[in-house]
C-alpha cells in the first residue's frame, strides 16, 4: 500500500485517480479499502482547488425541473405572474425577485441558493 499525501501536482493527481480506480470495489475491511477511503479524500480536495464547478443558471434549473416534473410554464402563473410575466422571467428579461425564490423553490423544490445566484 502506498504513503499517500496532500496532492499538489496534476501528475500526483492522475496517480491517485488510476489507483482508485484500480481499488474501487475492494471489499470492506481490507487494506485496500482503507486505502480507497483515503484516496477518495485526496482526490475530492485536489478537485475543489483546481476544478471549479460553474454554478447552474437559475432559469436553465427551472426550466430542468419544469420538464421533469412534466408541467409548463403556466404551472408558475401562480408564484410569478401573469403568462407573459411568467415568460420574460424563463427568457431572462426579468429577474426573479425574493418572492418568487421562495415561491419556486417550495413548489419545484430547487435551492433557493441556486434561484439567487446571478444568472448569464
Amino acid at each position: 500500500m502506498n504513503t499517500w499525501k496532500i496532492l499538489k501536482t496534476e501528475t500526483e493527481y492522475n496517480i491517485a485517480l488510476e489507483r482508485t480506480i484500480e481499488i474501487f470495489h475492494a471489499n470492506e475491511g481490507t487494506p485496500e479499502s482503507d486505502e480507497l477511503d483515503v484516496l477518495l479524500l485526496l482526490v475530492k480536495d485536489y478537485e475543489d482547488r483546481h476544478y471549479q464547478i460553474p454554478a447552474p443558471d437559475p432559469i436553465e434549473v427551472i426550466k430542468l425541473k419544469l420538464e421533469e416534473k412534466g408541467l409548463k410554464q403556466k404551472d408558475l402563473e401562480h408564484i410569478i405572474g401573469s403568462k407573459s410575466y411568467v415568460s420574460q422571467i424563463l427568457s431572462g428579461k426579468k429577474e426573479l425577485t425574493l418572492k418568487m425564490v421562495k415561491g419556486l423553490h417550495q413548489y419545484l423544490g430547487i435551492s433557493a441558493d441556486i434561484l439567487l445566484a446571478d444568472s448569464k
